[in-house]
């Protein structure tokens, strides 16, 4: 599959702040990509360029193969906002119906397609209740489905989980799924790493406006791992301690040891083989994208005040 979407050095300037600093990245059709970061980071203000919302400064963004078009393609585009976008005093399937006829739907499709989203996400009884009377995690599903229901090529989910209980977020997360199968491109906004780490294929990292990693999740991981690894053992022997590795963590038979450059995970099976017990399991230890997040931000945060001292 090609791109479905490419940002091509985007620059967004506020009168004493840089939203977006030439920032480029393409996405791939039919995955689920993560756009991370901090507050403040210029997530948001990236969002807003892509859905046509705002105008970039400078800058490219093509969109299916051509330059962007807000009056004529956004109707590709389906952008679930973390804030809600709903009228509180209007009946949930009159809603739904007037979004979808607004998303170029006719009255005969949007009720075909308002059914088939309601009976999969178990809101058929909903009809006649009115936007005020749900709750948060309810009105998520319901922005949820105006979202989606009339098939855009492109999926912006800025915090979709938010308000969800897990039955719910489990209901979600596998329509998510089913749509990047379908072909649909997924871009996922969140602050929640652990669900980064579990549904997308490719993240970009923005901070301060800048791009900071762009990436696989796997090639990340890998990227940024520190040759740590898990050893369970039968029975822990007496001395632990050789030229190849450190332990840096015991819990009851199961030690964390870091092996020092030069060496391998050979060395230190080798090792505890030949001390007369058995090796249950041995397992590399990748860090969390949470624990990535953390240093990459903190680090440009150092880089940033460390700049600023030479300029006073």
């Amino acid at each position: 599959m090609g791109k479905i979407l490419e940002l091509q050095n985007l620059k967004k300037y506020y009168a004493t702040q840089k939203a977006v600093d030439d920032i480029s990245f393409a996405i791939e059709e039919g995955s689920i990509f993560g756009l991370l970061g901090p507050n403040g980071a210029g997530k948001t203000t990236l969002l807003r360029m892509i859905t046509g919302i705002f105008y970039p400064d400078s800058g490219h963004i093509v969109l299916d193969g051509n330059t962007f078009d807000p009056a004529n393609d956004i109707i590709k585009i389906g952008y679930m906002p973390e804030e809600r976008g709903l009228y509180k005093k209007m009946k949930i399937g009159e809603q739904a119906l007037y979004l979808a006829q607004l998303k170029g739907l006719s009255r005969a499709e949007a009720m075909e397609k308002i059914k088939f989203w309601f009976r999969r996400l178990e809101m058929e009884s909903w009809w006649n209740k009115k936007v005020e009377d749900l709750s948060k995690g309810m009105s998520q599903k319901l922005q949820f489905v105006t979202t989606v229901l009339h098939e855009p090529k492109l999926i912006i989910l800025d915090e979709p989980f938010s308000g969800l209980d897990p039955l719910n977020a489990n209901l979600i997360k596998d329509e998510i799924y089913r749509l990047a199968q379908q072909g649909s491109t997924i871009i996922f906004s969140t602050h929640r790493m652990e669900q980064v780490e579990e549904i997308c294929d490719h993240i970009v990292l923005v901070n301060l406006g800048k791009k900071i990693l762009d990436g696989t999740v796997e090639d990340i991981k890998q990227q940024f791992k520190e040759n740590k690894f898990s050893i369970r053992l039968k029975e822990v022997p007496g001395y632990t301690t050789h030229d190849s590795f450190d332990v840096i963590e015991q819990k009851a038979n199961t030690l964390v040891v870091k092996i020092k450059e030069g060496y391998s995970s050979n060395h230190v099976l080798q090792y505890f083989i030949g001390q007369n017990t058995t090796v249950d399991a041995f397992n590399e230890i990748l860090p969390s994208l949470n624990e990535i997040f953390i240093q990459l931000v903190e680090g440009t945060k150092a880089t940033t005040r460390a700049f600023q001292n030479t300029q006073s």
